[in-house]
């Protein structure tokens, strides 16, 4: 039995409290573990096969932005570079109240947004749970209960004096699947993702459809625009920092949008739209180097997860670097040595051997740990795989996870890099608003992206600053719904 040196809880994103404690190293020489040598042996080689140099990294960039500037000038490339109809950035002083319905991937989020200009706002907001029976049944049925709740919404927020009775809010739809669109309060589903499946939704316009839900429950909204949640993160984030050029999400999957002058937008040349005027591009950068696989450094565990995935050969560079497979990329790592019978001789492994039981937050919290025996580790590793271990194979999962997680923010850097490259931002500096639980929650990501960026550029990169975005769903979707309506008031491509 281990003798307790010492215990500590942890609470787990899943919202399950993790113990931790140490054991006496007389403990380890029972089973036939692995030893330091052999780990700082294996270590070297997936340094080898993780660690990304500046020069491949600018290779890198240099094909990125061939593949953005591809998809601005003409449909159905790899990465789609979407029109999103958004023209400009916001002045700053838009005013007033605005309504945002963000349909995610767990939650109905309904808010009630008043701008008070000079990038102030006040937000009201509520949650609805979705459940999967929701999420699978008839499209039409899925919008009426994003209508019922808006109504619910609205009249109590009416009760208390918020919304004023007998007006019409304008608002905005945050709608982060992908849509073809070609104007703004439009959009055709091209295929739902993230667990949703709705029937007699895909090739339908989504608009129509919720619209149809608004009158159903007389709800006094207008659906002014329809925008996904990196536009709309755009959009507030510059609201609040003008400086702000570029906005990304690295999450669960990972994203980014900026400003493009139209007339660096070839595909679009046949609207008529003034060639200086600016619109925000969606780029959907997730899909770069799809199919193809000729720029990114993939290694033998990133084709695992891709030819295991539901899409093989898409999302290539959403793959090596969201938080849904960096945890797998590390269990693979985990189960090759146990197959090689390097770890966990003599232990009974099945439970690791289950894909995706490896969260990322274990690699979060394994790069956290403070404690010098790396209790958090042993925590994980026996309460969630039922395996012991010692302390230098410990140090090594650590490093590990260290190689996994900056090579993603690296390669992150890469992306931003590619944009910034394109724009000429470089000189005049630019700040980019970043979103996601990898940006927000992952130790250091933020900091390698900007070691990445100063590799790729030199000491210039220090001009390109990220920082935690605004909320895009919310606020940004109210001030894409503000901009529209004055836009459209003023009979400024009011068809568009």
């Amino acid at each position: 039995m281990a003798s307790r040196r010492g215990s500590q809880t942890v609470q787990l994103p899943s919202g399950q409290t993790l113990t931790t404690f140490t054991k006496s190293s007389t403990d380890d020489e029972g089973l036939p573990h692995a030893t330091k040598k052999t780990m700082a042996d294996h270590l070297r080689k997936f340094e080898a096969l993780f660690n990304l140099t500046p020069q491949r990294m600018r290779m890198i960039v240099e094909a990125f932005r061939e593949s953005l500037e591809l998809g601005l000038s003409k449909n159905g490339q790899i990465v789609p570079m979407i029109p999103t109809y958004v023209f400009g950035w916001p002045k700053g002083d838009e005013t007033g109240n605005f309504l945002a319905v963000d349909l995610g991937g767990t939650n109905l989020r309904v808010c009630l947004v008043t701008l008070e200009g000079k990038g102030k706002f006040e937000i009201t907001q509520a949650k609805y749970r979705l459940s999967e029976e929701q999420k699978q049944e008839e499209g039409q049925k899925l919008f009426d209960f994003c209508g019922g709740c808006l109504k619910a919404f609205v009249d109590a927020n009416q009760e208390t004096g918020l919304i004023p009775k007998g007006s019409i809010l304008p608002l905005g739809f945050t709608f982060s699947y992908p849509c073809s669109q070609d104007r703004i309060d439009h959009g055709v589903l091209i295929r739902w993702t993230k667990g949703f499946g709705a029937p007699n939704t895909e090739g339908h316009d989504v608009v129509q459809m919720f619209r149809k839900s608004l009158t159903k429950h007389s709800v006094p909204a207008e659906i002014v625009a329809l925008t996904c949640d990196t536009t709309g993160t755009l959009i507030a984030s510059h609201y609040v920092n003008p400086k702000t050029r570029i906005a990304c999400i690295f999450g669960t999957g990972c994203n980014a949008a900026y400003m493009e002058k139209v007339k660096d937008i070839p595909k679009i040349a046949h609207l008529g739209i003034d060639p200086e005027q600016e619109m925000a591009i969606n780029c959907e950068w997730g899909a770069f180097d799809s199919f193809e696989h000729e720029n990114l450094p993939r290694t033998k565990y990133d084709q695992i997860i891709d030819e295991s995935s539901n899409k093989p050969g898409e999302q290539a560079f959403e793959k090596l670097i969201s938080g849904r497979y960096l945890g797998e990329i590390l269990r693979l790592i985990i189960c090759e040595l146990i197959d090689e019978g390097v770890l966990f001789l003599g232990q009974n492994t099945y439970k690791i051997e289950i894909p995706y039981s490896f969260d990322t937050a274990f690699l979060s919290l394994m790069e956290m740990d403070p404690t010098e025996e790396l209790l958090m580790i042993i925590g994980i590793f026996n309460h969630f795989f039922a395996l012991e271990t010692t302390l230098a194979e410990r140090q090594f999962f650590r490093a590990l996870a260290k190689l996994v997680g900056r090579r993603a923010a690296r390669l992150s850097a890469c992306g931003i890099a590619a944009i910034v490259s394109k724009m000429g931002y470089l000189e005049e500096g630019c700040a980019v608003g970043a979103d996601g639980s990898l940006y927000n929650k992952y130790p250091m990501f933020p900091e390698r992206v900007h070691e990445g960026l100063q590799d790729i550029f030199g000491e210039k990169g220090k001009n390109i600053v990220t920082y935690r975005a605004e909320d895009g769903s919310g606020i940004g979707s109210a001030i894409v719904a503000a901009m529209t309506k004055a836009r459209k008031d003023a009979q400024i491509y009011p068809t568009l």
